[in-house]
């Protein structure tokens, strides 16, 4: 089932709740009950806890979304990194500049193809992009130059495979979820709590009050999927992509 269908089919039957609560508890009310004597001191109340936990939302909306540029970064980085290696292997002879560009080659196929797959499913690397990066950094390391341009560029392919192996570090590391569950628990009871104040304000069976209501509501439930959607960079819909890697080699990412 497509994520925006069950994130449609919450905020639906999240406002359906409330709403029948709403209609319910106003069935309860007596004919002479007059709703403006709410006391003042419950509505600044109500309305302070929905500042503050506007507030969280926004925190964790942006903590979240932090995450997910800094996955995004990661990739670009070691793809840029990648690229380097491909290029600057050129001042080599045509056997180890061949090498070097076909397990780059093997090691960015495996990572579009698969182990961004097994980082969506399980939130981690996989054994063989380790195996296919040790053997980049070997045809680079073992190499011995032969003469002053070849010397003069050894140093830099190596910073770049340090830079490739430090940048998918990172990228296995943002690959789980970013949320712990203590806050989880404190944006969902939040949430329970924020939406059940509204109805200490006597809320009427005027189509106005329950259309705000019901909004309210389906905004709280967006909201906190936007946050579920965003902790995972590499795991659901708006997540990282590997479009660096697409667009540096598109010759090996897209067969």
């Amino acid at each position: 089932m497509s994520e925006w269908l069950v994130l449609a089919l919450a905020m639906a039957a999240v406002s359906a709740v409330v709403l029948t609560i709403a209609v319910l508890n106003n069935r309860r009310v007596a004919a002479d009950d007059d709703p403006s004597q709410t006391p003042d001191v419950i509505e600044y109340m109500v309305m302070m806890i929905g500042v503050v936990y506007a507030i969280v939302l926004g925190l964790a909306i942006a903590g979240v979304w932090e995450g997910r540029s800094a996955a995004q970064e990661y990739v670009r980085q070691e793809a840029q990194a990648l690229h380097e290696v491909s290029a600057r292997s050129s001042v080599y002879p045509a056997e180890v500049r061949k090498r070097i560009r076909a397990d780059v080659d093997a090691y960015v196929a495996h990572v579009v193809r698969h182990e961004w797959r097994t980082m969506a499913e399980h939130g981690s690397l996989d054994a063989e992009g380790t195996r296919l990066l040790d053997r980049v950094r070997a045809d680079v390391t073992d190499y011995r130059p032969t003469n002053d341009h070849e010397a003069e560029s050894y140093q830099p392919l190596v910073d770049r495979v340090a830079a490739v192996d430090d940048a998918r570090g990172a990228r296995g590391q943002s690959a789980g979820a970013t949320m712990p569950g203590v806050v989880w628990f404190g944006l969902v009871i939040g949430a329970l709590v924020t939406v059940g104040l509204i109805f200490t304000l006597q809320i009427r069976r005027t189509r106005r009050e329950l259309l705000l209501a019901g909004l309210f509501s389906a905004l709280i439930a967006f909201l906190l999927f936007l946050i579920w959607d965003f902790d995972t960079p590499f795991g659901r819909g708006i997540s990282a992509t590997a479009e660096p890697f697409l667009d540096l080699f598109p010759g090996v990412a897209g067969t």
